[in-house]
């Protein structure tokens, strides 16, 4: 950990303030659905319906065809991006960032090259592109075909080979709102009608990441990126941010015109979809994850949806849905005030009325089933 003694102290409170207030959770923002992912760097989608979730938390007026046009537009994709998790991004952000993560990506390709020997990964590389590009393919139909070039191959890595060395989009109907679509894939320079930027320096991400999650160590964007090294871009552009230090003594950077609200300032209830960035971009999770609740939101490979309370991990949700019905359960990991569990009903009440078409809802406090 660098030490400082001189940077100003951020209390837990305060870092929380001023990250919830830069992923747009302190108060609902005015944007677009685009403007928003393009402003929060991206968003985590594994799922189909966590990006709506996300934006449906954040956002005045949201609607999910909003987000579901700009995908059928090609102005926003789904691509494996950070930590190597499927992202939804802009069209220009996945043309960048992907490239800034490639050198990952061929690292994660490390751990299959048993199922690998014998093949010659820039010919796999030539046969995955040339599949994808005559036609969308799902990964069974790109590992069955590339099978035939290596039959003596593990399959799994075949797949994996070829989702490393290629940025493949999923293409829609896939990630539409109310839609249903399997996995089928395509290069995101076919899907999208240009060619991908060369891999770009890190120190412009730097700043991004610094206006969305920030104010941040070293650390905390290497968690969040999935990468290494960083320090030396953040010392290169060390003249143009702050520093302040966390409890621990950890050095943080920052903008110097970003937001810094008071460590007072309300924080509203939110309902936040399963993977959501705010809980996984930092190394030191406290800003958030209060230490007693650390784990509580995941079981085994299993994450659930998280509600915040005060802007901290205060509980979890799950949403049951019928044509008739939509039953909210939420379950908060201690007891809350009558005036918490008003506006957290409030909450959910207003996120139904964005995000569920059944013809009624009841909002419970009671148990999340597990597994």
């Amino acid at each position: 950990m660098t030490k400082t003694s001189t940077a100003p102290v951020l209390s837990a409170r305060a870092l929380n303030r001023a990250t919830l207030d830069r992923q747009l959770l302190l108060r609902r923002a005015a944007r677009s659905a685009t403007d928003a992912v393009e402003h929060l760097v991206g968003l985590q989608a594994q799922n189909v319906k966590p990006p709506y979730y996300a934006l449906a938390a954040r956002l005045e007026g949201f609607v999910p065809q909003e987000l579901s046009a700009a995908m059928e537009a090609r102005e926003v994709v789904r691509i494996v991006t950070m930590r190597s998790t499927i992202h939804t991004h802009t069209a220009d952000d996945c043309l960048t960032l992907r490239p800034l993560v490639q050198d990952a990506r061929e690292r994660e390709l490390h751990g299959f090259r048993k199922g690998l020997v014998g093949v010659d990964l820039d010919r796999l590389t030539e046969i995955s592109r040339e599949l994808v590009e005559a036609e969308p393919r799902t990964m069974k139909q790109l590992r069955e075909a590339l099978l035939t070039e290596w039959p003596d191959a593990d399959p799994l890595a075949l797949s994996v080979a070829a989702r490393c060395r290629l940025p493949l989009v999923q293409v829609t109907p896939r990630g539409l709102w109310g839609r249903s679509g399997q996995v089928a894939l395509t290069t995101a320079e076919h899907w999208l009608g240009r060619p991908a930027e060369p891999a770009p320096a890190p120190d412009a991400t730097v700043l991004r990441y610094l206006a969305a999650f920030g104010p941040a160590s070293v650390r905390d964007m290497q968690a969040w990126a999935g990468l290494t090294r960083l320090r030396e871009a953040f010392e290169r552009l060390r003249p143009q941010l702050i520093t302040f230090q966390d409890e621990r003594g950890v050095e943080l950077f920052d903008l110097p015109d970003a937001s810094r609200p008071d460590a007072d300032t309300p924080a509203p209830p939110r309902l936040l979809p399963e993977f959501d960035n705010l809980l996984l971009s930092h190394a030191d999770r406290s800003r958030v994850v209060p230490a007693e609740y650390r784990g509580r939101s995941w079981q085994g490979n299993q994450a659930y949806r998280t509600l915040l309370v005060d802007g901290f991990l205060r509980g979890v949700w799950q949403l049951e849905e019928s044509r008739d019905q939509a039953v909210l359960t939420v379950e908060p990991f201690s007891t809350l005030t009558k005036g918490q569990r008003d506006e957290v009903v409030e909450e959910g009440q207003r996120m139904l009325s964005v995000l569920s078409e059944a013809s009624s809802n009841d909002i419970r406090f009671g148990t999340v089933v597990r597994g």
